[in-house]
């Protein structure tokens, strides 16, 4: 018998690499023959044979993997003869010879086994039914004590992993630690970590290896099959965060990753788009000196996701610097980082060197060239790579023409486009989603909609629900500002028509499109012949349609609308409001006001937002009693308590100031300090606008001053309101404080000035009044005619003549004019003089003006006169007054009751007086 000195290591094997060729290396498998003798031997030559390097990464990439090959298994080993390769048949296996020549040497251990391998094997299917509520075979393992070996127990554990037997694997292993059967047992270690990483139990896992490191029964090394066999169950399972966490651990305990280990790892990354992760890891790898394939291509694909192409390029640099002989996987990622940037002249340089390196011509390599010219729009040379396809033998698949199609519709070439669309829907290729879109917006932008309902057709074919058509149809129509050509589409397709009229989302979809578009018409026609019943969607739907050709200023569709709908025995009132604030707004008060005088015979009650509307309503015709009366019915309310928001607040405000109610103000005022309404700039200028009159001055100051404080800026409105109240107070510092406010912040204007003049003139400041007339106008502001009566009736009453008449003189030569006030002042300070002869000239110069007095200035004449002695002139005028239409007033007959008594017509004036009373003037 020949003797034979064997060397051997079993370490990984590349299947990926190009070529499919064992390469060698310095670590590999010797045989060396001393001396053969045996005819089978005598034929073999000295071999020497490469290491086997795995790379996992490539592997695993397939869906048909289901667990990391483990080379260093010896059952691997003797199971896996496919792996080496397999001599011509009918010739004895090498391996199986050596595999006898080991058993030579255990021969005399299996003399002392009783058991046959017959026996063995009946032994192992005996696991089958381990754990059915017998225990018999756990004790005929525990009578042989140690002579049932490890390797019997291993593949016994092994048959229960692969049959997914966990929980009985497990328990079988637990049975193996306690009668000592893990001592330098790697594969029972492994076999254990598979069930738990199955499992997911990591806590259980790492347990495990935490015993393997220290439990001196075990005295197993950690090696990188341990941990991958964890790593795998991650990537199986797409956990990218135990991935990384057993990753880390790998190299927290100074184990060697192999290649398998980062291919598992880049693609968990990859997937999980964990950039940072996967830089480390690669850094790691290159550290290692490991060279694996899918890490490289997996780092570059992320980069190009996020669009670092810069750091892309560092990686392919890293292929050139690191020697890496490119696999079809790397050469198609390296065309993709550059199609991906727009370098398509370095992307067909790689294409042309993947060529060179003896790689055959691949569609996919084609199509990426095609979609990245595509995305530049430049279909001349994308029309040239779709040629030099053909030119190679390939033909174009599905994904080429789907490019093709995008590539001319971001062109808008409709003809290309719709060219290639048809090729492949000829060629029984499908079109995705995005090539029905773009030929459904180039046929509506071209106005083919024939093709638009062919490709609804294709749509629906892809299984495209109904919903999503319409709303591409639509999109596609509005965007080419063809939206009128819809509806005849949408009745050309009757399939798509149908569900229109029977889905009430679909259905609201279109009619809001159509009113959007102007389209009430084909909205009303669609609502008409609708199949789906629903009173509450159906009054909603309607309300929005009014509502949004209300926002869009189409006010009269919303009026078409409302018309159109089915009349009810009662009126929605969300409805009846809304048009209620349309016919408002059209000063269409009639029909208003019959909508709401209809919500309010049909008993219905308001909410706070109708009476808000209905007061507006009012407001805005100048019924401002009608809008009292519905305040009043709010207030009357008792089964809803309304409270007023701050803008119905605000409207109550206004009405009552315009009607003068001091009352109902000042009761409001202190209303809203009870609500706790939030006081904003807006609330803040109403209230002092409108209750100033109605506020002690007190108060009034300390809202001003709370206004200020808390950082809200008055308006011009309110700056004046203040500063009429001041000045009425004669409180002229405070005046003067804030008219600077006023001015520093740009509020002050001519009213402002009147305000200040008016107020120093009626507390007979003639200094200051003039000052601020002077100031007035060195500040641009013209004179007006509001501060020249002032200033009028000031020095009238004053007595101050000379500066009256310079005032009109100023007057006339400024053409500022004169109103009834003007006229009024000057017979009421000429009469108070008694100088009857100017007062003629004030009616003679109102003659030629064209106008007539009016009740202010009758009184003021019939006060001149009765100081003049002109009494029967002053009667006359009460008679005239009445003929001209003006009512005399309390005032009127009181001058004339003076008029009587100065000029010792004590009887005539006792009879005026009697007549008032009994007429309660």
């Amino acid at each position: 018998m020949a003797s034979i000195k064997c060397c051997i290591h079993l370490d990984t094997y590349d299947s990926k690499k190009p070529n499919s060729v064992l390469q060698f290396s310095d670590r590999s498998l010797i045989f060396g023959f001393t001396s053969v003798t045996n005819y089978s031997f005598g034929k073999l030559k000295q071999v020497r044979v490469s290491k086997l390097d795995t790379e996992f990464s490539d592997v695993l990439q397939s869906n048909n993997v289901e667990r990391p090959l483990d080379l260093s298994d010896e059952s691997v080993a003797s199971r896996s003869p496919k792996l080496y390769g397999e001599f011509r048949k009918g010739k004895r296996s090498i391996w199986k010879r050596l595999d006898g020549m080991k058993n030579v040497a255990k021969n005399s251990k299996a003399m002392h086994n009783s058991r046959t391998e017959s026996e063995t094997e009946r032994e192992i299917g005996s696991a089958d039914v381990l754990f059915e509520n017998d225990n018999a075979f756990y004790e005929k393992l525990s009578s042989n004590g140690v002579e049932s070996s490890s390797a019997h127990c291993n593949s016994i554990l092994e048959k229960l992993e692969r049959s997914d037997r966990d929980d009985e694997a497990l328990r079988f292993f637990k049975w193996m630690r306690i009668n000592g059967k893990l001592k330098h047992n790697m594969n029972a270690y492994k076999l254990a970590l598979r069930v738990l990483g199955r499992r997911q139990d990591w806590e259980e896992a790492q347990r495990l290896i935490q015993e393997m490191q220290t439990e001196s029964d075990s005295s197993c090394e950690l090696s990188f099959q341990i941990f991958n066999t964890l790593i795998f169950a991650c990537h199986k399972r797409g956990l990218v965060t135990a991935g990384r966490n057993w990753f880390q651990m790998m190299l927290d305990k100074k184990v060697l990753p192999n290649v398998a280990t980062f291919g598992m790892m880049m693609n968990l990354y990859q997937k999980g788009a964990l950039l940072d992760d996967a830089e480390f890891a690669f850094s790691q790898m290159r550290n290692f000196k490991i060279v694996c394939h899918s890490a490289y291509s997996s780092m570059i694909t992320m980069y190009t996701r996020v669009g670092l192409y810069e750091k892309a390029e560092e990686i392919i640099e890293f292929l050139k610097e690191d020697k890496v002989v490119l696999n079809q996987e790397n050469w198609l990622v390296l065309l993709n980082a550059y199609s991906q940037q727009g370098k398509l002249n370095e992307a067909e340089k790689v294409l042309a060197s993947m060529h060179s390196s003896g790689f055959s011509p691949h569609i996919v390599a084609y199509n990426t060239l095609i979609t990245g010219y595509g995305k530049i729009s430049n279909m001349e040379s994308a029309q040239r790579i779709f040629h030099d396809l053909i030119s190679s033998g390939l033909k174009p698949d599905e994904t080429t023409y789907r490019t093709m199609v995008e590539g001319w519709g971001r062109l808008q070439n409709f003809k290309e486009a719709e060219r290639y669309y048809n090729e492949m829907v000829t060629l029984n290729f499908k079109p995705n989603s995005s090539n029905l879109y773009t030929m459904i917006n180039l046929q509506a932008k071209n106005g083919d909609e024939s093709g638009a309902m062919r490709t609804i057709n294709d749509m629906n074919k892809i299984g495209c629900q109904f919903s999503s058509i319409l709303g591409i149809l639509l999109q596609a129509y509005e965007k080419a500002e063809r939206f009128d050509k819809v509806a005849y589409v949408i009745k050309g397709m009757h399939l798509l028509y149908n569900h229109v009229l029977n889905n009430q989302t679909s259905c609201s979809i279109l009619v809001m499109a159509y009113v959007k578009h102007c389209l009430v018409d084909d909205a009303i026609e669609i609502l008409g012949i609708k199949k789906w019943k629903d009173k509450v969607f159906e009054d909603s739907l309607y309300h929005l349609l009014i509502c949004t050709c209300k926002e869009l200023g189409y006010l009269e569709n919303s009026i078409k609308i409302h018309e159109s709908m089915p009349k009810p025995e009662k009126p929605n009132l969300h409805i009846t409001c809304s048009m209620i604030d349309i016919y408002t707004r059209l000063n269409r008060f009639q029909e208003a006001e019959a909508l709401y005088m209809k919500l309010k015979s049909k008993g219905i009650p308001l909410d706070l937002i109708a009476f808000s509307i209905v007061v507006r309503m009012y407001i805005k015709s100048g019924s401002l009693n009608n809008a009292c009366l519905v305040l009043e019915e709010i207030e009357k309310q008792k089964e809803i308590k309304i409270i007023p928001d701050t803008y119905l607040i605000r409207d109550m405000l206004r009405i009552y100031q315009r009607l003068g109610m001091v009352n109902k103000l000042a009761d409001l005022y202190y209303k809203i300090l009870k609500l706790g309404v939030i006081w904003d700039q807006e609330m803040y200028n109403c209230v002092i606008n409108c209750c100033a009159r109605a506020l002690p001055i007190d108060e009034l100051s300390r809202l001003f001053n709370e206004m200020i404080h808390n950082g809200f800026s008055p308006n011009t409105t309110t700056f004046n309101v203040i500063l009429d109240v001041y000045g009425k107070s004669g409180l002229f510092k405070k005046v003067r404080q804030v008219f600077w406010m006023a001015k520093k912040q740009g509020r002050v204007d001519v009213i402002s000035y009147n305000t200040i003049v008016s107020a120093y003139g009626k507390s007979q400041d003639l200094r200051n009044m003039a000052s601020v007339a002077r100031r007035m106008k060195f500040n641009g502001f013209s004179v007006s005619l509001e501060a020249y009566n002032c200033m009028l009736d000031a020095y009238g009453k004053a007595g101050e003549m000379e500066k009256f008449k310079n005032v009109l003189l100023r007057m006339k030569e400024s053409n500022c004019g004169s109103d009834c006030y003007t006229y009024n002042i000057m017979i009421n300070i000429y009469g108070e003089k008694g100088w009857i002869d100017e007062v003629g000239d004030v009616l003679m110069e109102l003659k030629e003006c064209g106008r007539d007095l009016d009740l202010c200035g009758y009184n003021s004449l019939i006060k001149a006169y009765g100081i003049a002695g002109m009494v029967e002139e002053a009667v006359d005028l009460v008679k005239e007054m009445r003929k001209n239409g003006v009512e005399p007033d309390r005032i009127t007959y009181t001058n004339l009751v003076i008029a009587l008594q100065k000029n010792d017509m004590v009887l005539e004036a006792l009879k005026w007086s009697l007549w008032m009373k009994q007429m309660r003037i």
